[in-house]
């Protein structure tokens, strides 16, 4: 089958929030092991927004469209900020070609 991670990102995307997706773009990836010795991988990719209005799910608490500036007031999960201003160059036309670790 084809296309796998596409369809599932659509798929949860569209069960968690109600926003349906389209031309879906790999990121980034990150792989650890955890405390407890289990390897974690982590696959980031970025969207354009299709439809839909954001509905949240009863253990989502809150939602906010942020752009970079406004998204450093949040307490995000460590390289998050990272990865978010990775996009930013990337939609600014920006060449990015290896991971940017926050200064």
């Amino acid at each position: 089958m084809n296309n796998i991670a596409e369809k599932l990102l659509k798929r949860e995307v569209l069960e968690e929030v109600g926003l349906k997706i389209k031309n879906i773009r790999y990121l980034c990836d990150l792989v650890f092991i955890r405390p407890d010795n289990i390897p974690v991988v982590t696959l980031s990719y970025y969207a354009d927004w299709a439809g839909g209005k954001v509905k949240l799910e009863k253990d989502q608490v809150d939602f906010a469209w942020v752009n970079l500036k406004e998204a450093k007031k949040y307490q995000l999960i460590e390289g998050i900020y990272d990865e978010l201003r990775m996009l930013d160059k990337i939609l600014k036309g920006k060449k990015v070609i290896r991971w940017i670790k926050d200064k």
